[in-house]
């Protein structure tokens, strides 16, 4: 029994350290990467068109954010195909933290849109949220109700799938979300039909995708059933995106957590020293490559990214974002999304992933596997739900040295219970000899009590 306990104590030991500097981390890591600004800037967006012949389309952004990729990606496809009104809409009008510290200024409040249409839209896009199912989520859960109710077909983008849930609107549907947390919200909201396995589900009033880059599918589905096949083409041609009108929800096999994954929690918990990026922010920018940058290196828990720049920006279809800093000071690199943008910084590394032609996403995630690791490459693939077998990603294939952190803490608690362990054994044998009396001595101290020397 002693052994088991001894062996328990040791394992809790090399657990202690590692959780107890590593957890906070980790905490903070995830919390942070829809971290509002704190400066109160609050800058105007750009004007809003409306053309009454067109369907409108209203891409919801929360008070607290949302993922970038899940409001960019539908945002850009449904804007370049030229037959949407399309308007990024909040519950307020102050800029919005999407992933890694990207600051949008929704162009329209919901009382707003409501004016200028008079009624409901006509699709309205709900992405993931950091604070699903909190109170914070009622002003949007109570106005996509009413968008709902007014014949407005929604399109949720993976965890947006648990806001409308959260709502009520998917009681009695079929429905995903990202394989991450399907069977969370299985057992949040019951009610739900869930479904694995597939890039969509369409059950008339509601469209829901999986997991962030699925959204790309959903919505050239949903641009193929609002204006039509050919539209969908189009656009899914323009971002480099393949897609078969002809073939229903793409499937795929039903993803789970594996050991190499690890690698996640090895840089959420203990990249103490990760690397700083800034992502410079230019006019003109397209959407999907923003997006792409500050997703890729946000999700990958391996980098911190801030937008840098020296005001406001527009993006290519008329988004309008707010830099975080206009110094590149303490920096380790400088990514440039997009194919303009300044070529040179002194002092500091500067990367342009886009001027290649393809999807955007590609060139971002070789950087990440050639700058970190290529299991970590494989990680951020795996959340963002795009699959990369047939993109080379080229580089150091674990992160080590960052291994070795929770294995030293781990070794030197083992050490320290150690230590204990033998000052506890040692001690009732300290006390006993402590109270021994030397052989003669009780004679001797007789003899000097009585003044006898020995």
């Amino acid at each position: 029994m002693r052994a088991f306990l001894r062996v328990v104590l040791l394992v809790l030991a090399a657990l202690a350290l590692p959780a107890a500097l590593g957890g906070p981390t980790a905490v903070d890591t995830v919390t942070g990467l829809n971290a509002a600004r704190t400066d109160g800037a609050s800058p105007s967006p750009a004007p809003t068109a409306y053309d009454p012949t067109r369907p409108t389309a209203a891409v919801v952004v929360g008070a607290k954010g949302a993922v970038a990729s899940d409001v960019l990606a539908p945002y850009e496809i449904l804007a370049a195909t030229g037959a949407f009104n399309v308007y990024t809409v909040a519950p307020g009008s102050h800029p919005v933290p999407l992933t890694g510290g990207l600051d949008l200024v929704p162009d329209l409040t919901f009382t707003g849109l409501e004016d200028l249409l008079g009624g409901p839209a006509d699709l309205v896009v709900v992405p993931a949220m950091p604070d699903v199912g909190r109170p914070t989520t009622k002003p949007v859960t109570a106005w996509l109700t009413t968008q709902a109710h007014g014949g407005a077909v929604i399109l949720s983008v993976c965890n947006g799938g648990a806001v409308v849930a959260s709502a009520g609107l998917l009681d009695g549907h079929r429905a995903t979300a990202h394989w991450l947390r399907l069977d969370e919200w299985a057992g949040a909201y019951p009610a739900v039909d869930w479904v694995a396995g597939t890039r969509y589900v369409d059950d008339g009033a509601v469209i829901s995708t999986a997991g962030v880059l699925s959204g790309i599918d959903g919505t050239l589905h949903a641009v193929q059933r609002l204006v039509g096949q050919d539209a969908a083409v189009r656009a899914a041609r323009a971002i480099g995106w393949s897609y078969d009108a002809s073939s229903g929800p793409p499937r795929m096999a039903r993803t789970r957590l594996a050991p190499p994954d690890a690698v996640v929690a090895l840089h959420s918990a203990f990249g103490w020293d990760r690397p700083r990026i800034g992502v410079q922010l230019t006019d003109g920018v397209g959407e999907l490559e923003l997006a792409s940058v500050f997703d890729t290196y946000a999700q990958s828990l391996a980098a911190d990214t801030v937008a840098v720049g020296d005001r406001p920006v527009r993006s290519r279809h008329g988004l309008t974002f707010v830099p975080r800093t206009a110094s590149v000071a303490g920096l380790d690199r400088l990514v440039v999304p997009g194919t303009t943008g300044p070529r040179t910084v002194p002092g500091i590394d500067v990367v342009h992933p886009h001027e290649r032609p393809g999807f955007a996403y590609d060139a971002v995630l070789q950087d990440l596997a050639r700058t970190t690791d290529v299991a970590t490459a494989r990680w951020t693939a795996k959340v963002l739900e795009y699959p990369v077998d047939g993109l080379p990603l080229d580089g150091p294939s674990w992160p080590w040295a960052l291994t070795l952190r929770p294995v030293a803490l781990g070794t030197l608690g083992v050490l320290v219970a150690l230590g204990v362990l033998g000052l506890v054994r040692r001690g009732p044998h300290l006390s006993a000899r402590r109270g021994q009396v030397p052989a003669g001595s009780e004679s001797a101290m007789r003899r000097q009590s009585r003044g006898v020397s020995p």
